[in-house]
């Protein structure tokens, strides 16, 4: 339990310091439509890895060799941090942790945006993912990750509907290329 703590520090971190840095600024908002999403984001993601946690604590249905967990999910986290941030840094100031359009936004479709339309979600799934792989119980990765990539679906319907009334036609042509979060599958 001591990396995952390490790495829920690190994840925490890491998401308050967008959320600070990272949110749109009146002044350059064109349009803004959140519909809470972020909110809602937040908040089932800190209840299911509270609840998966607690879960896992009292090890029942354990997964299997906790060292085979414990690389995959190290493993699988560094490479969501990687590409949460990659796609962070590649669509630079247009990214904000609110779901709104600038007035000088362009629709980014190269660098990773070229192989998936948001790979900023998938670095965070890929996180989550992770996470729950370190707590080596099944009950624990089934409530962390069910809802917290049904609520991250609704997030990126919210981010598409938007792209999609600025962008239209060329956001419609992008979707047709580009899958949403896992290349060539979703």
């Amino acid at each position: 339990m001591v990396i995952y703590n390490i790495f829920i520090l690190l994840f925490t971190l890491s998401e308050v310091l967008l959320l600070v840095l990272k949110r749109s600024k009146k002044a350059v908002v064109k349009s803004r439509n959140d519909g809470r999403s972020l909110l809602f984001l937040w908040l089932i993601i800190l209840v299911c890895l509270t609840i998966g946690y607690t879960i896992a604590r009292t090890h029942i249905w354990i997964a299997g060799d906790p060292v085979v967990f414990e690389i995959t999910g190290v493993s699988v986290i560094v490479i969501g941090f990687v590409i949460r941030w990659i796609a962070i840094i590649q669509l630079g100031n247009m990214f904000t942790v609110d779901v709104s359009i600038s007035s000088d936004h362009v629709l980014k479709t190269d660098g990773v945006y070229k192989i998936v339309r948001h790979p900023s979600y998938l670095g965070l799934i890929l996180i989550i993912v992770g996470l729950a792989l370190l707590l080596n119980n099944m009950l624990a990765c089934i409530i962390i990750i069910i809802p917290i990539f049904i609520i991250m679906n609704y997030r990126m319907s919210v981010e598409e509907k938007a792209l999609g009334r600025e962008f239209d036609n060329q956001y419609r042509q992008y979707k047709l290329k580009v899958k949403k979060i896992i290349p060539l599958l979703y």
